[in-house]
């Protein structure tokens, strides 16, 4: 009795400070001078894709002629550069519809595929004991400053010439179809989302209640069950979270799928087909633009779905109690 007293008044008191200190942060964060400093850093992440967007609507010699603010001196609305980038007769003027599914195509299951070994591999990380746990978390953390570029070479030795040890093929090399490309899209988009993926679910994992997880334990549930009926539920926020991020960071992949996925007409996203619209020289501008708002639906139509649960998973965990 006498031990736990003073342990349940340090509880308290820490408890206490954690609130008091997320009080002060959002008092600090609600004063006039930070919301002037938001309106400020909107306006600037805001005024370049405006005037992208208005010069979407210019006619083809306007916007190589003059800047986007002339519009409003000289109005002029075409809708010309969005029939070329959509339903273009030539194959180097537009026809994006192909693309369009290539991208939801390597998108959706590279957002997938991390989400869930990323929750399983936390998981057992934070609540499952075994030798070295520490030790591979560490690792995990440290892949994090592997820039991406060191790992193309391998990746694609690896997919080219397949695995052998002694001669005997581990394995085997990759045939270049259509469906071998999308997984090794998906295989490298995975590899280089993990790391991040596990120490962000890491940190909400671990910080879920201890009591929480040994009631369940003495009720008899083993641990598939603890992760699906406790822990998914309450790092949905979390989850999603990650999801936005990885969603908009596959969507708009340039690199990765040019080098994996090719040029083809059959496995290569919109990315790749806005970078070949600029055409050889890079001046066909009216191209771009229209065809980057093209490109903007579809993140635009995720990010506003899963706002409530972006921003619940940004403030989750960021305070205990």
């Amino acid at each position: 009795m006498t031990t736990s007293t003073p342990t349940l008044a340090t509880g308290t008191q820490q408890v206490d400070e954690r609130r008091g200190t997320a009080r002060r942060v959002r008092k600090r964060l609600n004063t006039r001078v930070a919301t002037m400093i938001s309106i400020v850093i909107a306006l600037l992440w805001t005024i370049p894709t405006f005037g992208l967007f208005i010069s979407s609507f210019r006619p083809e010699d306007q916007i190589k002629t003059t800047g986007w603010w002339t519009f409003f001196s000289d109005p002029q609305f075409t809708l010309d550069n969005y029939q070329e980038v959509l339903f273009g007769r030539s194959s180097s003027s537009g026809q994006l519809a192909s693309y369009f599914i290539n991208s939801l195509a390597i998108t959706i299951p590279s957002v997938l595929f991390p989400l869930a070994f990323a929750a399983l591999a936390a998981y057992a990380l934070a609540w499952i004991n075994f030798r070295g746990r520490d030790w591979v978390y560490i690792a995990i953390f440290a892949m994090q400053i592997v820039p991406l570029q060191m790992a193309l070479v391998p990746l694609l030795s690896f997919f080219s010439n397949g695995v052998s040890l002694g001669g005997v093929t581990l394995m085997p090399a990759w045939d270049l179809d259509g469906a071998q490309k999308f997984a090794q899209v998906w295989f490298a988009h995975t590899c280089f989302a993990l790391p991040f993926a596990v120490f962000l679910l890491h940190n909400f994992i671990s910080q879920l209640p201890k009591d929480l997880m040994e009631a369940a334990r003495v009720d008899g549930a083993t641990h598939p069950k603890i992760f699906r009926t406790i822990v998914l539920p309450l790092i949905t926020p979390a989850l999603a979270a990650f999801g936005i991020f990885q969603f908009l960071w596959v969507w708009n992949d340039l690199l990765v799928a040019l080098i994996f996925a090719g040029g083809g007409d059959e496995t290569a996203p919109l990315t790749v087909r806005l970078a070949e619209l600029a055409g050889t020289r890079g001046n066909e501008w009216q191209r771009l633009t229209a065809g980057a708002f093209v490109s903007i639906v579809v993140p635009l139509l995720v990010f506003l779905s899963l706002q409530r649960y972006f921003v619940r998973g940004l403030l989750a965990g960021s305070v205990k109690g």
